[in-house]
């Protein structure tokens, strides 16, 4: 049956709206890769081993390599300490015997390329921060790096310079990090505004900023998400302006 040129037209166009909203909502959401990158940082950061053991497996199943899962359990020793990011470490030499023991050959992945850069490792810090943030690091210290000038430094040198200058991880990846690990352990809101900032100039959107918030909250509890949506609306709220 041959439908009216103006239905025909109508139903064309829901179609087309259709096809647009389901595209750009699968766009907008966190894929599975990334997803198990949140919800490993999370139990690390809780140092629930049983749920990473499981959360890991999950991230190899959704196509994180062997190293990109262990650059992940290196990057969160700079947010949640040495014990949770070791503990991690050993879960996951762990998991990769047991998966070995079954047959299954997990892909390796590459390595992190060596740092080429002799500049100053405070100035590459620097430069890390600004591409993070999108703002430049002139003027003087203010606030915890003022009065502790020596943090600044190892923040700007180690971290920012030595951890996020390594291309196992984007910056992106190295956010969604952060702000899960961040999200997890609470208490940590000044942090945790500085990263959600960070997380949506690099290229995360609210929406999947609000769905990392939700994946959390299964591992850090309904309060600390609750305040990580707080922060978050705080944040949206002021690039607004």
């Amino acid at each position: 049956m041959k439908l009216p040129l103006p239905l025909a037209g109508t139903l064309t166009a829901a179609l087309f709206l259709l096809t647009y909203m389901t595209t750009h909502a699968q766009s907008a959401a966190l894929t599975a890769r990334q997803q198990a990158l949140v919800t490993i940082s999370a139990y690390t950061a809780k140092g629930d081993q049983t749920h990473l053991h499981e959360a890991l497996a999950q991230g190899l199943t959704a196509g994180l390599t062997v190293n990109e899962e262990k650059e992940v359990l290196v990057h969160l020793y700079a947010y949640c300490g040495f014990p949770r990011s070791l503990s991690g470490i050993n879960t996951l030499m762990q998991l990769l015997e047991e998966r070995k023991a079954k047959g299954i050959k997990d892909v390796r992945g590459r390595e992190a390329s060596p740092i080429a850069s002799i500049a100053p490792k405070y100035e590459r810090g620097k430069q890390n921060l600004e591409k993070l943030t999108g703002k430049p690091e002139t003027g003087p210290k203010t606030g915890a790096n003022a009065f502790s000038p020596e943090s600044d430094v190892f923040l700007k040198e180690h971290l920012f310079a030595d951890i996020f200058e390594r291309d196992a991880l984007t910056f992106q990846e190295r956010e969604l990090a952060t702000v899960a690990a961040l999200v997890s352990l609470g208490g940590v809101e000044p942090m945790l505004q500085f990263h959600l900032g960070a997380g949506l100039h690099v290229g995360l959107t609210e929406a999947q900023l609000r769905q990392l918030i939700g994946l959390c909250e299964a591992a850090a509890g309904q309060p600390q998400a609750e305040a990580a949506r707080a922060v978050l609306a705080k944040v949206v709220e002021d690039r607004k302006k």
